[in-house]
């Protein structure tokens, strides 16, 4: 009410207290008329303000304040001049309005009592009551403590214990389930392989088998926080010693740390724990409750992402009364595993079938969901990229139970240069793939290599033929070229024949190993050369080599280092693509590393040759003849070392899949060199040339005789 309306109501019961009372007797005034009271709470609505009650009496009114309301100046009855109603908060005027399990809520003019968890009131109590849980649970024949747990009611709660082999994570108002604790073998076949990998398992056995024990007390079972970092400390000491070596190795690691993450998880402390170390990096997100939990489910690490829901996480079987998701990535791991590919299928590009190799980091999806092989809803995974590429063909992958990566179940949805991102209908470890697709040999190419190496072969043919028969030559020297022909003659048969037979794996591996001999044998007489030249030059007297000696290095040695070779490294004979020596494996070196010790020791021969030839050609009384022969022979070694040199330096790039411009090259080179060998040691040589135009005269003389012979008679 308005200040303006209270005065003018003042003034007017003024008025009628000094008009009309005193001029009232016994109820008349002076004029006969009688006095009547006003009833001021009809008059004047509101007159009592909000939350308050007017009363009217002879000549006067009072308010009251409504129950849940008190008036500002404590008054019981007031005035519309000297009071006002507010709400009362029962609350904290009288802390126990509610009980002792209850918590009060003030409203406006009242109060609300609402029973704290585990207690009700019913209608003919107001007083809040413990409820019966477990005896609630066995009327609605809902088994809250699982098939394995026993309820116990408590002031306000319950609790389930669990049989033995059964645990609720400590959880005590969870449903028991059933522990596994026998997938921890500390005995298994990766155990041996691994160092430390066997302690691992141990603690987590440990670990399981307390849990899963009643009678063990809380206080000494493990924290899962603790147990996460003891798991990804031992992973680092783990994956850091050795390489993986076989697929079981591997599917029994990657299975040991998914199975360790599904104890760890329910006995986290927090809804989401980030946790990494040097090799593995991890987020788990829990929920605990007695309802399963919805909606989505987002997680990453530094390489990865994973999104589904909580719905694929808990799956469809009873609920345990938590739900788990982790996404576990591994930082080097792709390392060890780029080998194995088990028969992907339909990567074919224009007839050819790619190779493979890991191109993003390997990563562990693992839920509390036990089953786990045909997903309603598939996860979505997104995987970064080791290297940045936009032109390629990248590939969703999983490692499977025969320990070799596969695709069925997983698609790629999109892709770009640095992420693919993969849904998967199944749950495992994942990785990205990039197809390799070979470079496809053009036409030209294989014509030039076949004339090529059947112009060699039938050059290397006479040169053979020449070195054996031709008398005026032999010598040390002859049989050295003898021998490297031989080498370089059989080198090419077969690889002209089977460089590209990769079918069949034995015979691929044997392919590469008699070309690795071979050509090693090559430039051991390539060798013995420079040598029996440094001999020639620098000795002088007693400078032939026993065929013996020369049989045994030219043949010995590079037969030693194919035997070592073998032996130390099987498998990296023969490749997808050549019958030839590995790349990724090392084992190239076996040929490439002898070949350039062999290159650096002619040179060295070669220098001290040149110069000691300048020394003769400088003195007083030199033997020219003699010196021109030396000459010539230091001239021909060279350039035969230079072809066959630069030949194989174009050989490494093509075997690494080089340019086509590498592979002209290498293929010309390859294809010519017995044709050159031919000019250079035959054609170029005065004595051979005499000993072929005997031989055709021989030829035409026989012929003349044959022909006239044939008129005569």
């Amino acid at each position: 009410m308005d200040r303006r309306k209270k005065l003018l109501l003042f003034l007017g019961f003024m008025c009628t207290l000094k008009t009309c009372m005193p001029l009232c007797d016994n109820g008349m005034n002076k004029e006969g008329t009688r006095c009547v009271d006003v009833n001021e709470c009809d008059e004047t609505p509101g007159l009592c303000g909000s939350h308050a009650q007017c009363f009217n009496t002879i000549g006067s009114y009072y308010c009251q304040c409504q129950s849940g309301f008190l008036d500002i100046n404590g008054n019981i009855n007031f005035t519309a001049f000297d009071g006002q109603c507010k709400d009362e908060n029962e609350c904290n005027s009288d802390v126990e309005v509610c009980g002792r399990m209850a918590d009060c809520i003030n409203l406006i003019g009242s109060f609300r009592c609402i029973c704290q968890f585990g207690y009700a009131n019913t209608s003919s109590t107001r007083d809040c009551l413990d409820i019966d849980e477990c005896e609630q649970a066995e009327n609605r024949k809902e088994d809250i403590c699982g098939s394995k747990g026993s309820c116990k009611n408590l002031d306000g709660s319950y609790s389930c214990k669990c049989a033995k082999g059964y645990t609720n994570y400590a959880n005590e108002r969870t449903p028991c389930s059933k522990v596994d604790c026998e997938t921890f073998d500390a005995s298994s076949v990766a155990s041996q392989h691994y160092v430390g990998l066997a302690d691992l398992l141990s603690t987590m056995r440990n670990s399981c088998m307390a849990l899963s024990n009643p009678n063990t007390s809380h206080g000494n079972k493990a924290d899962g926080d603790a147990l996460l970092e003891i798991l990804l400390t031992a992973s680092e000491t783990i994956l850091s010693s050795v390489d993986v070596n076989t697929g079981e190795d591997l599917f029994g690691l990657l299975s040991t740390m998914e199975n360790s993450i599904r104890l760890i998880g329910p006995q986290l402390r927090g809804n989401r724990t980030s946790m990494s170390s040097n090799e593995t990096a991890v987020e788990i997100a829990v929920r605990k409750g007695r309802s399963p939990p919805t909606g989505p489910i987002h997680l990453r690490t530094e390489n990865s992402a994973l999104d589904t829901d909580w719905a694929t996480a808990t799956g469809t079987e009873a609920y345990p009364g938590f739900a788990m998701a982790a996404l576990l990535s591994y930082h080097n791991l792709e390392r060890s595993v780029n080998h194995s590919f088990d028969k992907l299928q339909g990567f074919e590009k224009d007839g050819l079938e790619p190779t493979f190799e890991i191109f993003s980091r390997v990563v562990s999806v693992v839920v509390s969901n036990p089953s786990t092989q045909n997903l309603s809803h598939p996860v979505i995974l997104t995987l970064k990229h080791l290297q940045n590429k936009s032109e390629a063909r990248y590939i969703c992958a999983y490692w499977n139970d025969r320990g070799a990566w596969a695709t069925d179940g997983c698609h790629q949805q999109t892709s770009n240069a640095t992420h693919t991102v993969c849904g998967c209908a199944h749950l495992s470890s994942f990785a990205v793939l990039m197809a390799h697709y070979p470079v496809d040999q053009s036409f030209a190419i294989q014509l030039i290599t076949k004339i090529g190496l059947i112009l060699s072969l039938l050059c290397l043919s006479l040169c053979i033929l020449t070195f054996k028969f031709c008398r005026s030559i032999h010598g040390t020297r002859t049989t050295i070229h003898l021998h490297l022909c031989i080498c370089l003659f059989i080198a090419d048969l077969i690889f002209l024949a089977g460089i590209f037979q990769t079918k069949s794996e034995g015979g691929c591996r044997f392919i590469a190993a008699m070309l690795h001999l071979f050509f090693l044998g090559v430039f051991a007489w390539m060798l013995l050369e420079g040598v029996q030249l440094y001999r020639m030059v620098v000795l002088v007297f007693n400078a032939t080599i026993r065929p013996l000696y020369l049989f045994l290095f030219g043949y010995g040695a590079p037969l030693a280092i194919v035997t070592i070779s073998a032996i130390i490294r099987p498998k990296g004979y023969g490749t997808e693509e050549h019958c030839w020596l590995s790349v990724k494996d090392g084992l190239i070196w076996s040929f490439y590393g002898p070949v350039c010790v062999i290159i650096f020791l002619n040179v060295f021969f070669f220098i001290v040759t040149v110069w000691k030839l300048g020394q003769k050609f400088s003195s007083l009384n030199p033997d020219l003849s003699k010196l021109n022969k030396l000459k010539a022979f230091t001239v021909t070694a060279i350039a035969q070392m230079c072809i066959l040199g630069l030949m194989w330096i174009f050989g490494a790039f093509l075997f690494r899949k080089g340019s086509i411009v590498v592979e002209y090259i290498f293929t010309i080179l390859n294809s010519l060199q017995g044709a050159l060998v031919f000019i250079m040691h035959c054609l170029l040589c005065k004595q051979v040339r005499e000993e072929y135009s005997n031989f055709f005269s021989w030829i035409c003389a026989s012929t003349q005789r044959h022909f006239d012979y044939s008129s005569a008679n």
